[in-house]
């Protein structure tokens, strides 16, 4: 850290933690609110977190055997591990990382290297488990008013967000950069967002959490698409009702005409439906999306039907139309003129309706942090930074986050997705740039590490490091296995 030393700036200090170079007065912090100056000396304001693996932590052992000296692991594990929440930073990226440690696992010298990566390049991805229509692909994400993403492609059961990214934070105004690194910091560290969609829904958004759509929480994510709901229940409806439609605004599945219902001879019924016909038994676009049935626009769901066919249709048949996740059910017998008439729904067909529901998995948000730590944070690793690429992607060095597992894309970069809710709380922070603080590590043998020409004269034991005098311990949840020895 560089103290600062002119007359403008008496008892003033200078961070170099990030490229915003804040000066501080004695007592005060940055504008990060993460450093800050304590009788004239910069410290981090938050305390460095070690993950420990132990009983009095909360940790179970549960034996499968009576001998007496096991100790319940199946194979031996670190029992401590050194996160880079609150490790501080190497910028302006010259220097080593804030932290180097040493340790001896099953006999094998590992060393982690942990440090606050600084990042411009990150963003947020949300995967929201409804089947409500939640604005159209590629439409803009507002968070108080301020684009900060975008609808992306939806997946089975859920719809997609992608927030964030270098060009909210830095490529538009600067209340748009500024309100896009409020949004992702309050939603990596597993804080409620509300978000806006164009043409859309309003929606909130909290990590682990059930959405709510238009101030209504989801309860349950669907079963699967119409035509898959046909296929698992079929047999539960096989001479209880004549015709079931299950409606979705994906796949909307009929009964009588799906191949389930084909094997299981159940007779035509003469429906005629709305939409684009697939296959049989599977129907495209019998409405518009929306947040009513199905995920689709509709509230009544006779609106999807056309008059029965004479033909084949008889006064007194009767029909179940139920929704994907079973929130929406309703039950008909055709009259005299093959009109659909409300009728109480059989006890036995309300218990399908009911296993429906019980088949669907509660909603939930999920929300996974995405940043490119290719950059110049790996010189403070390796003095060749590129070897620590090669290293991550031959899988000699593990990357973790917060003590987290990751997903390390393939390709150049060490571009990785860690599962917000995996951290320690509070593992993100900021800076004014604006750009996301986030915790990384890297792990690996130390004579890998020499081997990439790490900074072998800054690494310290575990010892050392644990005995430090800001140091906070908390439980390990979810250990990581080390690197292959």
């Amino acid at each position: 850290m560089v103290m600062e030393t002119t007359s403008a700036a008496i008892d003033k200090i200078r961070c170099d933690a990030c490229p915003v170079m804040c000066y501080i007065k004695p007592g005060a912090a940055g504008a990060c609110d993460r450093y800050a100056n304590h009788d004239g000396k910069l410290v981090r304001v938050d305390p460095h977190v070690i993950l420990e693996r132990t009983v009095s932590h909360g940790g179970k052992l549960v034996p499968f055997s009576r001998t007496e000296d096991w100790d319940g692991k199946i194979v031996h594990e670190p029992s401590t591990f050194v996160t880079a929440i609150g490790a501080g930073t190497t910028y302006p990226d010259y220097k080593p990382a804030p932290f180097i440690v040493s340790a001896e696992v099953d006999g094998v010298d590992m060393v982690t290297v942990v440090t606050e990566g600084i990042f411009s390049y990150c963003g947020i991805k949300v995967k929201i488990d409804t089947d409500r229509y939640l604005g159209p692909e590629t439409a803009t994400v507002r968070a108080q008013g301020e684009a900060v993403g975008h609808v992306t492609t939806s997946e089975y059961g859920s719809q997609m967000l992608s927030l964030g990214g270098v060009h909210h934070l830095t490529g538009g105004s600067k209340k748009e950069g500024r309100v896009t690194c409020d949004t992702l910091m309050d939603l990596a560290n597993c804080k409620p967002v509300e978000l806006t969609i164009d043409g859309g829904a309003s929606v909130v958004v909290q990590a682990g959490q059930p959405p709510i759509v238009n101030g209504v929480k989801e309860e349950r994510m669907r079963v699967g698409c119409g035509s898959a709901t046909i296929g698992m229940f079929a047999k539960q409806w096989h001479g209880k009702v004549d015709e079931v439609v299950v409606v979705d605004d994906h796949i909307t599945g009929v009964l009588s005409e799906h191949q389930a219902g084909k094997l299981l001879d159940i007779a035509d019924t003469g429906i005629k439906m709305k939409g684009r016909r697939s296959t049989p038994g599977r129907y495209f676009q019998v409405a518009d999306p929306g947040t009513g049935w199905g995920g689709t626009n509709i509230s009544d769901p006779l609106a999807i039907l056309g008059p029965f066919d004479k033909k084949e249709a008889k006064a007194g048949l009767s029909m179940l139309m139920v929704s994907t996740t079973g929130e929406h059910s309703s039950y008909y017998v055709l009259d005299e003129a093959l009109n659909p008439v409300a009728t109480e729904m059989p006890a036995d067909l309300k218990f399908s309706v009911e296993r429906i529901q019980e088949n669907c998995e509660p909603a939930l948000c999920t929300v996974l942090f995405m940043a490119g730590a290719g950059g110049s944070l790996r010189a403070g690793v390796t003095d060749n930074p590129v070897r620590l690429t090669r290293s991550v992607k031959d899988a000699l060095t593990r990357v973790t986050s917060g003590g987290a597992p990751v997903y390390v894309w393939p390709g150049g970069g060490i571009t990785y997705m860690v599962d917000v809710t995996q951290m320690p709380a509070g593992a993100f922070g900021y800076v004014p740039t604006p750009a996301l603080v986030a915790p990384i590590e890297f792990t690996m043998k130390l004579s890998d590490y020499a081997a990439l020409g790490g900074h072998m004269d800054y690494v310290k034991p575990l010892a050392e490091v644990q005995n430090g005098d800001d140091v906070r311990q908390l439980p390990w949840q979810n250990p990581i296995p080390g690197p292959r020895a």
